[in-house]
């Protein structure tokens, strides 16, 4: 099993959504976040006043997908997610050891 844990630009979940259920993701967690790369954050102009914008807002996606789904999975999220601007995020895959259903106590892929 894999985590992917992707930081996308917020506007572009419902998209990443749509695609990643389309090809069979059956969950994920989102949450809101705010984070910085080589971006490095920006300047933006509010009511005259200058001011610096040091993290910018994203979306962490975490999704945990069977082996075999997981190179789709980032195909997915890299091709939907893209705008081809900088700040279009990150995605990370990691391995995962164990996942257990707690309704039900079913294990591993089954718990997916």
């Amino acid at each position: 099993m894999k985590l992917i844990i992707a930081a996308i630009k917020p506007f572009k979940l419902e998209e990443v959504r749509e695609a990643l259920t389309a090809i069979g993701v059956r969950g994920m967690m989102v949450t809101e976040v705010k984070g910085f790369g080589s971006q490095s954050g920006h300047t933006e102009i509010y009511r005259g006043a200058e001011y610096a914008v040091n993290f910018v807002p994203k979306v962490k996606l975490e999704i945990v997908v069977s082996d075999a789904l997981a190179d789709l999975v980032v195909d997915t999220i890299q091709k939907t997610a893209k705008t081809d601007k900088i700040g279009d995020g990150k995605i990370f895959v990691l391995d995962v050891a164990q996942a257990v259903r707690v309704r039900t106590g079913e294990l591993n892929d089954d718990a997916l």
